[in-house]
């Protein structure tokens, strides 16, 4: 004998597991208490009737008037349009002029800190070679204590 497997629909196995859920659900609804049943019913009940406002038919006349306002708000105005573009793009071009100012001190600051020590160095009595001995912190620490 041979076997036939029937084979299912993709459609068929939704609505298989979707009634398997269903049934689930169902069961476990037996144990709740009174209160959130009753706010689940009434969550039911708003959702069928947003649903049934979504379904409803749109006439001719609703269709044109809201191409119309869509049409209106894309044209507006060239200077509202421009002002809208301004309004956008300009926290991003504030925070670029920010970000550059910022550079651009702490690289003066940077440059500044270094011309000092070189100053420092140079006009110094001591050659830099001194710095680096070891007996320079010595010599160092004898005199502060004098």
């Amino acid at each position: 004998m041979k076997k036939t497997v029937a084979h299912r629909s993709g459609a068929d196995i939704e609505k298989a597991v979707a009634r398997a859920i269903a049934s689930r659900l169902h069961e476990g609804a037996q144990d709740l208490p009174h209160d959130i049943t009753e706010r689940l019913k009434a969550a039911r009940v708003q959702a069928v009737a947003k649903r049934k406002i979504a379904l409803e038919p749109v006439s001719a006349s609703q269709a044109v008037l809201a191409s119309a306002g869509q049409a209106g708000m894309q044209m507006g105005s060239g200077f509202k349009n421009l002002w809208m573009q301004l309004g956008s793009w300009l926290p991003l071009l504030a925070l670029i002029a920010g970000m550059l100012v910022i550079d651009t001190l702490q690289d003066e600051f940077s440059a500044q800190e270094i011309a000092d020590v070189d100053i420092q160095l140079l006009t110094d009595p001591l050659p830099p070679a001194a710095y680096t001995d070891p007996g320079f912190a010595q010599f160092l620490r004898t005199n502060q204590e004098k």
